[in-house]
């Protein structure tokens, strides 16, 4: 049980990088939805992801993870995240209250301070338009985030492994690429 926790720990300090510097709370955020988790789940590589985010993630026929690229399979609940999310106290931006992290979500979903919060940072980025979302067919033009820069260092970190074969032998792939043509005329 100490080695997975350990594991936990390097895992999740991995995953979290310099963003955890900055906001100590940094390690309760998912990287797919960049809220508090929600049903904490741990894949194999040791990125923890929600579990509703986990399920959208695994949906392609090869699914890899959001973090680091490799693999991704199912995972296991992070039981000792969620204690720590159950018992962790932060306030709304918003209103000011104290919650715990667990409830925090529900919160700020009703909140009306904080929905004025979030467009205040809406306002003060509206230069800050996503270029990589905005030239990508599958992107959206107008997204704006809160957080322009942990964006673009969570959602567009480029990995040739994840598109180059290192074990493919190259004079073959040529060859087979010449037949194909030939037989395409």
């Amino acid at each position: 049980m100490a080695a997975q926790q350990q594991a936990w720990a390097a895992a999740t300090q991995l995953a979290a990088g310099p963003a955890a510097e900055a906001d100590p709370l940094a390690r309760f955020t998912c990287p797919v939805c960049l809220e508090v988790y929600e049903k904490p789940v741990q894949v194999p590589c040791g990125h923890v992801f929600c579990s509703a985010c986990l399920q959208e993630c695994l949906k392609p026929k090869k699914p890899v993870c959001g973090v680091c690229r490799s693999a991704l399979a199912p995972g296991v609940r992070a039981v000792e995240l969620e204690r720590q999310i159950e018992s962790t106290e932060t306030s709304c931006h918003g209103c000011r209250k104290n919650f715990f992290l667990s409830k925090i979500r529900a919160h700020v979903a009703t909140c009306s301070k904080y929905q004025n919060y979030i467009m205040e940072g809406v306002k003060a980025t509206t230069k800050d338009v996503c270029p990589i979302c905005a030239s990508m067919p599958w992107g959206d033009p107008n997204y704006r985030s809160a957080n322009f820069i942990e964006h673009i260092q969570r959602r567009h970190q480029f990995s040739y492994d994840t598109f180059v074969d290192y074990e493919a032998d190259e004079e073959d792939m040529v060859n087979q690429v010449l037949q194909r043509s030939i037989i395409d005329q």
